[in-house]
Formats: structure tokens, C-alpha cells, sequence
């Protein structure tokens, strides 16, 4: 068995896996197996040397005066026979070691070092991933499945299944393009950790640029709120902590480089960035850009707002099919109603007297 041993340390050596982990292990299957041939007891006991891999099985006995149950316990008298030190109610060790026992437990010894491995492999692979959950990954597409997911290959032993309902429905990817993800879960499956990836979360956006802006890594602008509509728009509100910094010029970067790496990451997404602010009348004025804005209302307790536009800008606050407009409502966490001068005008009501922004 000297072999084994050898082995086990080869294993320890290259996998990491512990070898007193693995003896436990190996130690643990005998006795279930054991278990199979004399009977369910909880006495049973296996023994690994560490060193020449003799394994031993023995059955813990309790030493008596009249045996009731010979599966757990021995005459004093028998005990005598083995040691004359043994008194009743002290337990001796009964080596129940089958013939030929050498074959059997190495081919057992054998099964548990495969399994081992595969869990510590697992293992492995969880704890990697899930110190990278809510994290961005890159990863390799390889395929397209039948049920329309992509298998992205996450380094040379793992992958991960976009699934149809993460990804941009204008995206589409060849074998070996290189892909941004953010990693939603890892969880735990009798096939191994399962990696749940997306490419339309919008953490995704924020992770990108905190990979690279170092000023929103570094804490200096920090993102307050994002509002996606993965494909086609992102509005992101931003904010600095140094009074030196803008933080949207530092998002943007000179000429914007910065903004565009991402830009190129989420396949040709448009990003607005905006400034935040605590006052919710100027923060919803910023979010409704590129428009302009003559006024803003604010009712805090219906956390809502009317806002009115120059005339000529109300197709551009709105957005094509109301996306401007959505995605600052979502940005702000405000119902935004828009109406343009003349309209407002013709509405005498619509205008009141509360938390009004005025250009």
C-alpha cells in the first residue's frame, strides 16, 4: 500500500488537497462499506497508516462480565485472553480485518481519491467565483446551445451559460469573441458550481467604470444611481466627493476615452452622464438631459414632478418612444410628468408652488 501513500502525496503536492483530508476520507468508506457486511453498529472503526498505508478495521467492543450483544461488546474473560491489563467496562479494539483485505481497499481507496478530487475541485472553483460575485468576469463565447443560450468559457476548466433572458437582444457574438459579464450568483449543484452570468444587469455598467475610472475605484466620484435599458441606453447619475473634481468629466475622460472603452464593452450603448444632486428638482433637470428644462415641481410626499421644456424640446425630453423620459424617471425614483411652455400655459393649474427648479 506503500503506493497509495505515494500517491496521496503526489496529490497534496499538485492538487492542494490536504492527505490527512483524503486518509479521513478513504478511512470513512471502509467503515460505511464495512457497515454493508457485518451490520449497521456505530463501533466500527478503519485505521490508515500515514506512512506504509496499512489499513486496519476494528470494532470498538465494551468489556463485560456476560455478553448480551456480540456485535458490541466482549467477555472479560476473552478480553484476558488478548490483554490481562483489561478490566470490565473498558473498551477493546477487535481487529475484524478481512482476508485479502489489501485488493479491496485499495480499489476503495481508489473510488474515494477520484471523488475527492472532483470536490475539492468544485470547491475550488466556488470559492474562486463566489469572491467574484456581483463582479465583471471576461470571458470566451464558444457556442450557441439549442435552447439559445451561450457558453462562455470562463478560464480552462469552467464555464457559464448566458442565458437568453441575460443577454441584449442586438448582441450577437461569434466563437471566441471576447465578453464582459457580471456574475449575478455562484451556487452549489450535484454537478458542480453553477455561474450565473448577465449582460444586461445594470451593475454591469457601474463594475465597467469602476475597472476604468480609478476616481470612482479610488471613492472620489461615487455612482449614486443607474437607470438601463440594456442595448440602447444607460442614463448614470454621478457624484464627487472633491470639490476639485468633476465627476463627470471624469467619467467621460479626455476625449472621451473613458466612456468610449465601455461604450465598445457594451457593443455601441449609448451612456448619458449626469451630475447628481441632493435637491430633487435640479438632480430630475440633469436626468432629463439633452433636453433643456424651463421648470421643475416637485411634490416629495407623491415623489413625483411636472416639468416644463422649451417648446421646440419636447420630442427630446420625451425621447423616442418615451425612453428619455423613463429612464429619468427610474434614475431619479421620481414620476415625471412633461409638458411643454405652451401647454403648461394653457394648463393654469399645472404649475405650483412646491420645490420648483426655475432656469
Amino acid at each position: 500500500m506503500s503506493e497509495l501513500i505515494d500517491a496521496l502525496d503526489l496529490i497534496e503536492k499538485e492538487k492542494e488537497i490536504s492527505k490527512e483530508v483524503m486518509i479521513e476520507a478513504i478511512e470513512s468508506s471502509l467503515i460505511t462499506a464495512c457497515k454493508k457486511d457485518f451490520g449497521n453498529y456505530d463501533n466500527f472503526k478503519a485505521h490508515m497508516d500515514p506512512e506504509t498505508g496499512k489499513i486496519t478495521l476494528y470494532a470498538e467492543k465494551t468489556v463485560v462480565e456476560t455478553v448480551e450483544d456480540p456485535n458490541l461488546e466482549i467477555s472479560i474473560e476473552e478480553a484476558k485472553m488478548h490483554s490481562k491489563k483489561l478490566q470490565v467496562g473498558d473498551i477493546y479494539n477487535v481487529d475484524i480485518t478481512p482476508k485479502n483485505f489489501g485488493r479491496i481497499a485499495a480499489q476503495q481507496a481508489r473510488n474515494v481519491i477520484v471523488q475527492k478530487i472532483k470536490e475539492e475541485e468544485r470547491n475550488a472553483v466556488f470559492k474562486h467565483f463566489s469572491c467574484k460575485q456581483k463582479d465583471v468576469i471576461t470571458g470566451i463565447v464558444q457556442r450557441y446551445d439549442e435552447k439559445g443560450n451561450i457558453r462562455v468559457s470562463l478560464d480552462e476548466k469552467t464555464e457559464a451559460s448566458l442565458n437568453e433572458k441575460e443577454q441584449v437582444k442586438t448582441e450577437h457574438f461569434r466563437p471566441q469573441d471576447r465578453i464582459k459579464l457580471y456574475i449575478v450568483d455562484v451556487k452549489t449543484t450535484g454537478k458542480g458550481p453553477k455561474i450565473l452570468v448577465s449582460r444586461t444587469h445594470p451593475e454591469l455598467v457601474k463594475r465597467l467604470f469602476e475597472q476604468e475610472v480609478s476616481e470612482v475605484a479610488d471613492g472620489i466620484v461615487e455612482i449614486k444611481s443607474i437607470a438601463r435599458e440594456a442595448g440602447s441606453r444607460t442614463k448614470m447619475a454621478v457624484y464627487s466627493n472633491d470639490s476639485n473634481v468633476d465627476p463627470v468629466g471624469a467619467c467621460v475622460g479626455v476625449q472621451g476615452d473613458r466612456v468610449n472603452n465601455i461604450v465598445s464593452d457594451l457593443k455601441g450603448e449609448k451612456i448619458d452622464i449626469i451630475t447628481w444632486d441632493e435637491d430633487p428638482a435640479i438632480f430630475i433637470k440633469n436626468a432629463l438631459s439633452p433636453s433643456d428644462v424651463v421648470s421643475v415641481v416637485v411634490d416629495l410626499d407623491e415623489k413625483s414632478a411636472k416639468v416644463v421644456v422649451p417648446d421646440q424640446q419636447l420630442s427630446l425630453a420625451i425621447g423616442k418612444e418615451g425612453q428619455n423620459a423613463r429612464l429619468a424617471a427610474r434614475l431619479t425614483g421620481y414620476k415625471i410628468d412633461i409638458k411643454s411652455e405652451s401647454q403648461a400655459e394653457e394648463m393654469d393649474d399645472y404649475i405650483d408652488d412646491v420645490e420648483e427648479y426655475d432656469e
